[in-house]
């Protein structure tokens, strides 16, 4: 095959054209004219391609750009050169290392000793992996010509022929040209969702794909035989561009390069570097003053801004853009965020409760009393000191903010909450499915993963070797087990290392308190529990920032070494890796203030010892659910302001800063070449990668667990976590938008393994918030007062009831105070807060019958609580329908509907069949009449005098 003359006239040292492209055409056996693997001639990006969005004919649109780095080295001159042999000299060179691939074979000259063989080896890949495309019926174009010197870029387009026959493998709905009615409310429903939407309009984004449509197209899943059931008017659009990506990364996938040890796709050529990027592109640009209107503009304007954070989202638009997947996840995001709404209300109506009634509350004024004069055991040996309780008024009377009867109100109700919340998305998600033609969708297998096909492929070479017949391998449990070994030992490793950084913050509260109590200034010894709480808290906020990142790290290290089989595998085995060991971060030390701070403390002379010198830690006489409320708030406010916000919006700019500045370093631009404008695929190369939605998901589900779990102790969560959301989703939108590249569009009908995991969270949150009113508050204790031992029937002695004596003079040796005068009387008896047995009684310390008695009524509300509540909301999920009723009738609709137009259709070609039928006999009467011999024809076969083929 002879260099088409075309070509071989251009001089060799033109930049826009790619020898080694042409020697690729020709030795695939494409000659240049028919091939679609064209080259840039220009040095100037032409205004017609619209900067990289169109081939450079403007005519075919980009649909995929495969990046790849290539060095302009030896190699590069060889080939060079070689362009000008004849055709003889080409074929009869041999090189002295075969290298897979299709395309040209590289000499190795007595004056060029030095070839890269690994660059070669990709290049060769490369070709091979392209040649492979093109005979997939893409269509490629090169670029090496950009603005990022070392860079080269494959653009793809898919032909019409291409995505119908694709469209047609993956089952895709597309819309008919049947149009039908949408269901209409009538009556006073009418009149209502009329008012509210005039009510609303004002906060409904400006985009055409929002509006209420009152008519839809019968969608039918695309079929090449049926193409005249669609409206295929303009082929340009019918497919948009998030469909047409989505096809080529299919093709993608599923074409291999074989030349390799085993097949590798798409993935596997990006793992091994043959390519260093793949990504469909934005529409356009989203900011200037010359920027045509695109999809990727008006979601900026409309969606991804802060000054829009009081309107609706466009879903409708985001799910065109982005697809389904990434659609649901605002869709879901939107929907929590305006079910915290009423849940913050509540909220702060039971705040402002606690605000108006912490005069009345007879315990607080009791403890504030100074009258009372009760003095209270050390909190620490020797060093410590007898306290006054009035000295822990402040604590007490904010303690009641947040430890009243209307949490446990709260409590219910925002288990009722997540119950409606859960049942609200689902009815939302089928009203989504039905609009977004995904009702009938199931997801079918995914392709096996780069790796598994590796290991298969391992274990078959193994068995080969020992001479062992091999049917068609797969990975066992045996295979996995040392995997599976690895994982349990280091997930239990990993929740040990939580579980022992957090005993050291214990260590370190108990012994910064010891040395703060020996603080000579009255006020220091007072705000001695606030300083060890909050720096506490700040240290638990710091660790579980970083751990969260290790976390991540490790837990996908994980997954990837049991080798899961298909992507979606993966995906479901890394989120509950993830999870789990993040929910231990995240809640650890708040389980640890909740149900085991001051509960294996001891008494007075008989205290419990770390490592024989710390003695344990004790709560406030006002309970531990303060110091609950500042752990949850402070961890809880932290992480969504530190590493949910500033992490998201600093990291990507400072890698795009790095990014740049790395390409700046290689650059070494003329003043021409710095004015000429960048093309598509180069800004959209410059973008972070997207890197899947689990980041995303996993934040808001621990947040979640922080507005559920313990909402007893901090009845203002949800408001935090309304506010935060409301940033966190322009944030997102933003990020989407303007600072990632364009995600390959993926369908799906639900949010996952997420439902599962939020339901699970929801069922914990009830159990959780039961121990915390019945063992963390003073609720239960405050009952049993009140209805068994008060005299008068209200809380006076309260206080004094639940607080035990002790005898100074049963100290143990080494552990009385320093100073017994501290307060200015010797100090004969001290109180401590427990049921315990006086000193002068026979059994003198002993745990006393009341105790019993507020166990028993705390155990009984937990579990009358539990049931009761698990019982409203299973009532709740029942009497809420799944699928809304109007939607169900649609979706029947649509079913009758392409039933009647199949219907039709038979009927008009049993009514073409039975015309032609009577044509034929009447032509054949005419002829036998006229012409009864049959002639032959020249072939010698006979023929009829005529014949219509028949196609029912």
């Amino acid at each position: 095959m002879r260099v088409n003359k075309k070509y071989s006239c251009l001089p060799a040292e033109e930049k826009g054209i790619h020898i080694i492209n042409i020697r690729a055409i020709e030795d695939i056996g494409y000659d240049q004219h028919e091939s679609t693997l064209l080259n840039s001639l220009s040095k100037n990006p032409d205004a017609d391609c619209k900067y990289g969005l169109y081939f450079r004919d403007g005519k075919r649109k980009v649909d995929y750009i495969l990046v790849y780095h290539y060095k302009k080295s030896s190699a590069g001159k060889t080939l060079t050169r070689r362009v000008h042999h004849n055709d003889s000299s080409t074929r009869s060179t041999k090189q002295d290392q075969p290298l897979p691939g299709k395309g040209v074979h590289l000499e190795m000259g007595e004056s060029e000793p030095h070839v890269d063989y690994h660059e070669d080896d990709k290049r060769f890949r490369r070709e091979e992996y392209e040649g492979n495309l093109v005979e997939a019926g893409l269509e490629l174009e090169r670029d090496e010509d950009t603005k990022i010197h070392g860079v080269g870029f494959v653009k793809i387009h898919a032909p019409w022929n291409v995505l119908c026959r694709e469209a047609e493998f993956l089952k895709l709905k597309m819309p008919t040209k049947k149009m039908y009615q949408i269901n209409q409310t009538h009556g006073l429903l009418k009149k209502i969702n009329s008012v509210i939407q005039k009510i609303t309009e004002p906060i409904q984004p400006k985009v055409a794909e929002h509006k209420p449509q009152t008519v839809k197209r019968l969608s039918y899943p695309f079929s090449r035989e049926k193409q005249h059931l669609f409206d295929l008017s303009d082929r340009d659009s019918f497919f948009d561009s998030k469909t047409r990506s989505t096809i080529v990364y299919e093709i993608l996938k599923r074409t291999t390069c074989t030349k390799a040890k085993y097949s590798m796709g798409i993935t596997s050529l990006l793992a091994n570097g043959v390519y260093s990027a793949a990504y469909p592109l934005h529409d356009g640009d989203y900011e200037g003053e010359n920027v045509e209107p695109n999809d990727r503009k008006l979601l900026c304007e409309e969606w991804a801004s802060y000054g829009v954070f009081y309107k609706y989202q466009p879903i409708d638009l985001v799910r065109k853009y982005f697809g389904e997947k990434i659609g649901l996840y605002f869709a879901w995001l939107g929907v929590y965020t305006q079910m915290l709404i009423p849940a913050s209300i509540v909220g702060i109506i039971v705040f402002l409760y606690g605000c108006a009634t912490v005069d009345e509350n007879i315990p607080s004024m009791e403890m504030c009393d100074q009258r009372n004069n009760i003095t209270m055991c050390p909190l620490c040996d020797r060093t410590c000191s007898y306290w006054k309780m009035s000295s822990a008024c402040a604590t007490a009377r904010a303690s009641h903010l947040f430890d009243n009867p209307a949490t446990v109100f709260f409590s219910v109700f925002m288990a009722l909450w997540a119950a409606t919340f859960m049942e609200h998305w689902k009815r939302k998600q089928m009203r989504l499915n039905y609009r977004w033609d995904l009702t009938g969708f199931e997801e079918e297998e995914d392709h096996p993963r780069a790796e598994y096909e590796a290991k298969v492929l391992e274990k078959s070479l193994r068995k080969e070797h020992k001479h062992k017949e091999t049917d068609k391998e797969k990975l066992t449990w045996k295979d996995r087990f040392p995997a599976y070994l690895t994982n349990f030992v280091g997930i239990i490793f990993m929740v040990g290392l939580t579980f022992a950084i957090v005993f050291g913050v214990i260590i370190y509260r108990i012994s910064t308190a010891a040395a703060l109590a020996i603080s000579s200034t009255p006020s220091g010894r007072s705000s001695v529990r606030v300083t060890v709480t909050a720096t506490a808290v700040i240290i638990n906020l710091v660790v579980i920032i970083i751990l969260d990142e290790v976390y991540g790290c490790i837990a996908r290290w994980l997954t990837q070494i049991e080798v899961p089989k298909t992507d979606k595998n993966f995906e479901d085995r890394l989120i509950f890796k993830a999870f789990l060991l993040k929910f231990v971060n995240a809640y650890t030390p708040i389980f640890y203030v909740a149900f085991f701070k001051g509960r294996f403390v001891g008494r007075p002379g008989d205290y419990v010892y770390i490592f024989h010198s710390f003695r344990m830690e004790e709560c406030a006489p006002g309970g531990c659910l303060m110091e609950l409320c500042i752990q949850l708030s402070i961890i809880m406010l932290g992480k969504q302001l530190i590493q949910n916000n500033l992490f998201e919006i600093g990291i990507p700019k400072m890698k795009k800063f790095i990014r740049y500045m790395k390409l700046k370093r290689r650059r070494s631009l003329d003043h021409e070449e710095h004015l000429k404008k960048k093309q598509r695929y180069e800004v959209d190369y410059n973008l972070e990668p997207f890197a899947g939605l689990t980041p995303e998901y996993m934040e808001m589900i621990i947040q979640f667990g922080f507005v559920t779990l313990f909402v007893a102790s901090f009845p203002l969560a949800p408001l935090f976590a309304l506010l935060n959301n409301i940033i966190e989703i322009r944030l997102d939108a933003k990020k989407f938008v303007t600072e990632l590249r364009r995600p390959v569009a993926v369908r799906a009908k639900d949010i996952g393994i997420w439902y599962n995991i939020l339901r699970g969270i929801g069922k914990l949150a009830v159990i959780i918030n039961a121990f915390v009113i019945s063992f963390t508050s003073d609720f239960i204790p405050r009952l049993v007062y009140l209805y068994m031992y008060s005299e008068n029937g209200t809380m006076h002695g309260f206080v004094n009831h639940t607080l035990s004596s002790f005898n100074v003079s049963d100290f143990q040796a080494g552990t009385a105070p320093n100073d017994p005068m501290d307060l200015g009387y010797e100090v004969q008896i001290c109180r401590y807060k427990d049921y315990r047995e006086p000193p002068w009684s026979e059994n003198k310390y002993d745990i006393s019958k009341d105790f019993w008695a507020v166990l028993a009524a705390r155990l009984a509300f937990v579990i009358v609580f539990q049931n009761l509540v698990m019982f409203m909301s299973d009532f709740v999920d029942w009497i809420i329908p799944d699928i809304p009723k109007d939607i169900s009738q649609q979706i029947h609709k649509e079913k009758v509907l392409m039933v009647e137009v199949f219907m039709r259709e038979e009927q008009g070609k049993l009514q073409m069949l039975e015309t032609w039928k009577d044509k034929d006999k009447k032509k054949g009467e005419n002829c036998n009449n006229h012409s009864p011999r049959l002639s032959r024809s020249r072939s010698g076969s006979l023929s009829s005098c005529h014949s219509y083929p028949l196609d029912v």
